[in-house]
């Protein structure tokens, strides 16, 4: 059974990851950016473009903006979806699962430090 937590420790361990990543090294995500982050490692593909705008409700050119921003990052790749090149695929990358599991790795960490 999940660790129950009360919305002060909720905010709290939101609050101390949100502080390790900034302090990070690595750059840090917008909020857009980290939803369609965990959308493509936690949900099964595939994933899309016009997929992840209706899900998170943005536009198409968001999506891609933040996909722009993980890329460079070498968080995601696209490639065109070859049986329907209206389609952009959006893929998972190495360096991706990495910061992803890392990202968990924090949450897991930081959960064990907050106060009963």
């Amino acid at each position: 059974m999940p660790a129950e937590l009360r919305p002060r420790q909720a905010l709290q361990l939101w609050h101390d990851v949100t502080f390790d990543l900034v302090r990070d090294d690595a750059s840090d995500l917008s909020a857009r950016q980290m939803a369609v982050l965990l959308t493509v490692y936690l949900e099964p593909p595939p994933h899309t473009v016009r997929g992840l705008a209706r899900k998170l409700g943005v536009t198409k050119p968001a999506i891609t903006r933040a996909l722009d921003s993980m890329g460079r990052l070498g968080l995601l790749a696209r490639r065109r979806d070859a049986a329907d090149r209206r389609n952009v695929l959006v893929q998972r990358t190495l360096a991706g699962a990495l910061h992803v599991e890392k990202l968990g790795d924090s949450i897991v960490a930081r959960h064990r430090t907050l106060p009963l």
